[in-house]
């Protein structure tokens, strides 16, 4: 951690903030689909410069996806993205799910995430995810492990 973190605050993400967003999550190299400016939480630095987001994605079969979380290189290790996952999932009803690659698997257990991709329970959307996850993933498309991942009540 470094040992003089930078100032920023966390607010709602507005339309004009869409284009640094976007470019955020293509930087970190993440999901690009389903970027909905008006569902995610932003964090800024003092000059309002974003740099960190996340977004709770809502699935048509009903379920809640804790996604999108990604912070500028220099930003990281300074409890940004602690604090916009904290935010977001202070108001959503469980369970709540997530996908990330198997290494980032130990940062959401941290907020009790646990392991689901071999559950036979999941909702219908991330189901298919764990269904294609381990098809790539037997076909040497995924060189590391996709997780689903779920948050109980």
């Amino acid at each position: 951690m470094d040992p003089n973190p930078r100032s920023f605050s966390l607010r709602p993400a507005t339309q004009a903030d869409f284009p640094a967003i976007r470019s955020l999550i293509h930087e970190v190299g993440i999901n690009p689909m389903a970027l909905d400016w008006q569902r995610f939480t932003i964090a800024v630095d003092t000059n309002d410069r974003l740099v960190g987001c996340g977004q709770i994605k809502l699935h048509g079969d009903g379920s809640r996806e804790l996604a999108s979380i990604a912070v500028l290189p220099e930003w990281r290790k300074q409890g940004v993205a602690r604090a916009i996952i904290i935010h977001l999932l202070e108001a959503q009803p469980r369970p709540l799910y997530l996908t990330c690659r198997g290494g980032l698997g130990p940062l959401y257990e941290k907020f009790s995430f646990k392991d689901a991709t071999d559950a036979v329970d999941l909702p219908p959307y991330f189901r298919r995810l764990a269904r294609l996850a381990r098809l790539f993933q037997r076909l040497g498309i995924f060189h590391e492990r996709m997780l689903v991942m779920r948050l109980e009540g």
